[in-house]
């Protein structure tokens, strides 16, 4: 699981999903997301931009917002600020759970008691 531990949405599922021994919990901003890494959560999410968070506070004030943003963008973005990762991205298998809702919580709920 790729988070931000000061993050009190992800602390709050990280309780919801119990003990689970076998879930490596990564904390983005003091072990930054390689490239391969990132590479392969797009692959299995299906794109760059399925990963990028547009609630940072940084896509508004760089004016992200006002621009077109292709995927090589979306990728760029997110390896260079840690918080333009939507978080968290949970990885089970070959399955993928991005974001905070009830979908991608019980999605992750699901994968990690099989």
């Amino acid at each position: 699981m790729y988070q931000l531990s000061t993050c009190s949405t992800c602390k709050r599922i990280i309780g919801e999903l119990g003990e689970q021994p076998d879930l490596e919990i990564i904390n983005i901003k003091t072990e930054p997301i390689t490239e391969h890494q990132l590479d392969e959560m797009a692959k299995l999410a299906g794109s760059y931009e399925k990963l990028f968070s547009r609630n940072a506070r940084k896509y508004r004030s760089q004016g992200l917002n006002k621009k077109e943003l292709t995927e090589d963008d979306y990728r760029q973005l997110i390896l260079g600020e840690y918080t333009f990762l939507k978080r968290p991205v949970t990885i089970v298998g070959e399955q993928i759970f991005i974001g905070n809702r009830p979908k991608a919580i019980d999605g992750t709920k699901a994968a990690l008691t099989k």
